[in-house]
């Protein structure tokens, strides 16, 4: 229903708006500070203050606001503004204005900061972002606004052809929401009543296929919606406090997200989301590749009374244009005003300096500079360290046994930067990294490929090679001008993705380069940078130890240097099935994952599953418990289990907790992720892990009844170091 059908609302509006404009001139605050307009009163009620801001305001500026800059000068209102930020701050400057680069702490991509399985280090990562947009905005000199913060990207990596899975934490709904969650909660804060910045998710919904993307269409049916693809945009809206999200450019079934009438019965209505932004581009798309609307003014109108109040888009002369003919009405303007501005609130931008604790974040020392910052960023960079395989205990390495290392790779010397990267402060390199963890006793040798037989030749002369190999995320160097109508133009790789386009094979091109090294010397080491899952049979087979890590982290050199060389235990898991082989897939445009998608569903032996990552050490898992022998249906239990560190040294792991419906009366995943947490224990250690387990996550969507259902049949309980390997079950009955 569009708001100009909503009389009792309106009138309730214009009531109390004619109180407010029968107020007095200059009014007080409750210090006795005046004021001169009504809204500027702090300790009036939110919607009163939006009442009379509405009130001032001409048409004009009412329309400017609905792009992204939502400043009102006239009455000293600030500008939200925007940045892209699902990984670091982004301003790489240049573009219409020129601007000057700014540069801010990167961390690993979004699958990278997944792989540590560790929401408080994620949060911690997202409150430096947040931090340093707030001083970028507060700090005269940079003269730019970036409060609104586009992350995190909370779709989900159904398939590993996707350009964009490097843009996403993982496969699963309920680690993706917990991994977002954590996110907006670092971006906004922890003040009672103030954000320090404002999330904004991307791409709602389903929106996991580059090729075709702007007239395409994910169909799957209303379970999936619920059980799956809105579930990491949900947490993140009713767990997390994320008030905007980004429509995404693909149609479900057949309905344009742009336009689809669940931006506001589901997303206003249930999950309290105030902004909902167009793409870049996407109401345009509507006209072009959708066919939804004969015309630009046409698509902008349906925008708008689909809940949209913030463009990316040619919108402004359409919007003053269907004014005049009716097709819009100044109470669609004024909805889509009021809810923008709740967001001004929550910022501050409209109260007293000295009542927003974070209006102090200006000036004086960079945060990106920083010991703080530092220490988070390679903090992070360390957890999402996976060690792949380690074949009777290669790594390690020893640094006192080594006379010669060869690094070897066309990533070795490099820190790619993505499309959603910033400008890092520094970038350690992972050549960099081993060289000053090795300091001057051990020679390193460098080749970045086998050009005139040089890596050869390097693996050869050394006592161990390091082969460092991957994928380039933006396909070369000119991705800006790379563009088409379409989305972008294929990658020479085709096994490389971005946005704009998907990988035409899950094959690792630069292999190639890991046999030859391997067969110059068997002490190889294969580190995989690397953006998504790639099929390295060969490589599982036969090099004695393999690593990944994902790009972008600032730290990357360090970090693996750190792993390599035994001064930090990896404990990063996968977030996504690699699967062994491509024909292991459904086609791309099947959008119901029970087909054979993610390690819910996979119907072959992939090579790596769902939740793998080693260690240097072993532990053993025993005493899998409830907290109560059943759980009511709107109850919640605790799961327990005793992990003890069997090994040598320090390290981490990941109680991955799994359940599964073996008399389910409908459909339902082999087993799905409902609980996890990453400990660390020392030599001999051990630890009783406490997961909470609410019965509303063990729901189904019941088509019937239109809600969420728990059956009272009983739950199968699960404890592993990864989804294929399970160390104990048990069951738990449900009242």
């Amino acid at each position: 229903m569009s708001v100009h059908t909503r009389p009792l609302r309106h009138l309730m509006l214009a009531i109390s708006f004619g109180a407010l404009l029968s107020a007095p001139a200059l009014a007080q605050t409750q210090t006795g500070a005046q004021v001169k307009y009504p809204f500027q009163n702090p300790d009036l009620p939110a919607e009163q203050r939006i009442d009379n801001i509405i009130s001032l305001m001409t048409v004009d500026e009412k329309i400017d606001i609905l792009g992204t800059q939502t400043g009102v000068p006239r009455l000293g209102i600030g500008n939200i503004g925007s940045s892209e930020g699902i990984h670091g701050v982004v301003q790489r400057g240049g573009g219409k204005r020129n601007l000057t680069p700014i540069p801010t702490t990167q961390f690993p991509q979004p699958p990278g900061m997944g792989e540590t399985w560790d929401p408080e280090i994620v949060q911690k990562a997202a409150g430096v972002e947040g931090y340093e947009a707030r001083y970028i905005s507060q700090t005269p000199k940079y003269g730019r606004q970036i409060l609104m913060l586009w992350g995190p990207q909370s779709d989900l990596a159904r398939d590993p052809r996707w350009g964009r899975s490097e843009e996403v934490y993982g496969e699963d709904p309920f680690f993706n929401g917990t991994m977002a969650t954590a996110f907006v909660k670092g971006l906004q804060g922890d003040d009672p009543k103030y954000w320090q910045s404002a999330a904004l998710l991307k791409h709602f919904l389903a929106n996991s296929n580059e090729n075709g993307r702007s007239g395409s269409s994910s169909d799957f049916d209303e379970r999936l919606f619920w059980e799956y693809y809105s579930v990491p945009f949900r947490m993140a809206f009713k767990d997390g406090g994320a008030k905007a999200v980004m429509a995404s450019y693909n149609a479900w079934n057949g309905t344009p997200m742009t336009i689809h009438p669940i931006l506001d019965s589901i997303l206003t209505r249930q999950w309290g989301v105030e902004v909902l932004s167009s793409d870049g581009g996407a109401v345009g798309n509507l006209v072009k590749w959708h066919k939804a609307f004969p015309n630009q003014k046409d698509a902008v109108v349906a925008s708008i009374k689909a809940g949209i109040n913030q463009f990316l888009d040619t919108y402004k002369d359409e919007t003053h244009a269907a004014l005049a003919d009716g097709s819009l009405t100044t109470a669609d303007i004024d909805y889509a005003v009021r809810r923008k501005m709740r967001i001004a609130i929550k910022l501050g931008l409209i109260d007293p300096p000295e009542r927003v604790p974070y209006s102090k974040i200006h000036d004086g020392i960079e945060p990106w500079n920083t010991d703080q910052s530092r220490d988070i960023s390679k903090q992070i960079a360390l957890e999402s360290v996976t060690l792949l395989k380690n074949d009777r205990g290669a790594l390690p390495l020893r640094k006192a046994a080594l006379k010669s290392v060869a690094v070897i790779g066309p990533l070795a010397d490099s820190v790619h930067w993505d499309w959603y990267g910033g400008k890092a402060p520094y970038t350690v390199t992972p050549l960099a990294g081993i060289k000053a963890a090795l300091g001057t006793d051990v020679n390193v040798s460098y080749a970045a490929d086998n050009t005139d037989g040089k890596a050869v030749a390097a693996a050869k002369a050394a006592d161990v090679a390091i082969v460092v190999v991957g994928n380039d995320p933006t396909c070369g160097p000119n991705m800006a001008t790379d563009w088409n109508d379409s989305g972008t133009n294929p990658c020479a790789d085709p096994g490389d993705g971005r946005e704009g386009r998907d990988r035409d094979t899950l094959t690792l091109a630069q292999e190639e380069l890991v046999k030859a090294v391997y067969a110059a010397n068997p002490k190889t080491v294969m580190v995989l940078v690397s953006s998504f899952p790639y099929t390295i049979n060969w490589s599982q087979a036969h090099v004695p130890a393999i690593l990944h890590m994902t790009h972008s982290s600032q730290d990357e050199g360090t970090a693996l240097a750190q792993v390599i060389f035994g001064d930090y235990n990896p404990g990063g898991h996968l977030v996504t099935t690699w699967p062994a082989a491509m024909d292991q897939l459904p086609p791309m445009m099947d959008y119901n994952i029970r087909h054979g998608r993610t390690y819910m569903y996979a119907k072959g032996k992939p090579l790596y599953p769902f939740g793998h990552g080693l260690s240097y050490t072993t532990f053993h898992y025993a005493n899998l418990k409830t907290s109560a022998p059943q759980i009511a249906k709107d109850g919640e239990i605790t799961v327990s289990v005793d992990v003890s560190n069997t090994g040598k040294v320090a390290g981490d792991t990941v109680v991955q907790l799994y359940v599964g419906y073996p008399k389910s009366q409908v459909e339902r995943p082999v087993k799905e992720l409902e609980g996890f947490k990453r400990i660390t224990l020392a030599a001999g250690e051990t630890k009783t892990v406490q997961i909470p387990l609410k019965a509303s996550q063990l729901a189904y969507w019941n088509v019937d009844a239109k809600a969420f259902t728990v059956e009272t049949t009983p739950v199968s309980l699960m404890i592993g170091e990864s989804s294929a390997d399970i160390k104990l079950n048990g069951t738990l009955s449900v009242e």
